[in-house]
């Protein structure tokens, strides 16, 4: 017994075991969300253990975070957007991703453009980058849509992970999907790109990271420190593909999905840090518009972007320049649904 003040002084004094900070980070199962998941490899580098936990979609992780079960997580822009509206206590503080999603419809179907939507059956998951962005591209072509019968296009929600089954089955006759399943479907041939929808106002979606306002506020030194494993771990990504091809094929998806699905995916979803309060603002601007997640209260971006951890990160691991950033043109005023 008289040996333990002896290791407990030990642990203390000695390099590289001094205690770890716990952050406990909500993330998502898509090809594009690999370097968030690789934060826990490097995580005690900087004085973490990251606890990855995944959740089906982007607006079940705030319950999580409401209930005090989630410090951070990753997640399209629009679950984060309705998670505050709906008075969630997070802070957007990066950028992970921009891009991921198709529109894709049968093979077979002979649709060529999207007027020819209508009458038809399209599928896409609720309150993820996908919902927005198809209803901003339906409204540019003049369309309408709703959930039940009688406009020009039936909207079926659908879980990501039912999408492709549900187009395979030709119960539905499109979808717009995420990363990597949009290349599966094309490149298992009963897919066929319809286009990218990124020439709205929204431009190409970027997915964001965000922290509870107690890790913010509280808890800042680990909050730091978690910004800067998050710097790392995407840099190395963006510098080494073959490492963050190895580790989201064989990793995160068990060797479920192929080198070609690997990099038609991150060719369409490329690893980022940057989001800017501009985006934030034209997104939530848009899903108010189109009546994406159902926001009473609209947060205003400039409120709860809050990119400081950031730019100091990239200012101490040397990481240059803004970024990819999103391709936002001014907001139009569209065909309501």
């Amino acid at each position: 017994m008289r040996v333990k003040p002896f290791l407990t002084l030990f642990l203390l004094l000695t390099p590289g075991l001094s205690a770890q900070d716990v952050v406990r980070l909500g993330n998502l199962k898509f090809a594009h969300y690999g370097a968030v998941s690789y934060m826990k490899e490097l995580a005690p580098k900087y004085r973490l253990r990251i606890e990855e936990r995944v959740f089906p979609k982007g607006i079940d992780i705030n319950p999580a975070i409401v209930a005090g079960e989630i410090d951070a997580s990753a997640a399209a822009l629009d679950a984060a957007i309705a998670g505050r509206a709906a008075g969630v206590p997070i802070f957007v503080v990066a950028g992970f991703a921009r891009g991921g999603a198709r529109i894709v419809v049968g093979a077979g179907s002979g649709i060529k453009s999207l007027k020819e939507l209508k009458g038809r059956k399209v599928g896409v998951a609720r309150g993820g980058a996908q919902e927005v962005l198809l209803l901003a591209e339906l409204a540019k072509a003049g369309l309408t849509w709703s959930d039940k019968p009688g406009k020009d296009v039936l909207v079926l929600y659908l879980p990501f992970a039912d999408l492709n089954q549900t187009l395979m089955a030709r119960n539905i006759d499109a979808m717009c999907q995420s990363e990597p399943y949009s290349s599966q479907a094309i490149n298992k041939k009963f897919g066929l790109e319809l286009l990218k929808p990124y020439d709205t106002p929204i431009g190409e979606p970027i997915r964001a990271l965000v922290i509870t306002e107690k890790l913010y506020r509280e808890r800042r030194d680990v909050a730091q420190r978690f910004l800067l494993c998050f710097v790392e771990a995407t840099k190395k990504f963006i510098d080494e593909p073959k490492t963050a091809e190895k580790f989201v094929r064989e990793v995160m998806f068990k060797n479920q999905i192929t080198a070609e699905d690997y990099q038609d995916a991150i060719g369409n979803s490329p690893f980022s840090y940057d989001i800017t309060v501009a985006h934030v603002q034209i997104t939530t601007d848009l899903m108010a518009q189109y009546g994406v997640g159902k926001m009473a209260n609209p947060p205003r971006a400039a409120d709860w972007v809050k990119l400081d951890l950031l730019a100091e990160a990239k200012k101490q691991l040397k990481v240059e320049g803004l970024g990819p950033a999103a391709k936002a043109a001014p907001a139009k005023k569209a065909k309501k649904g």
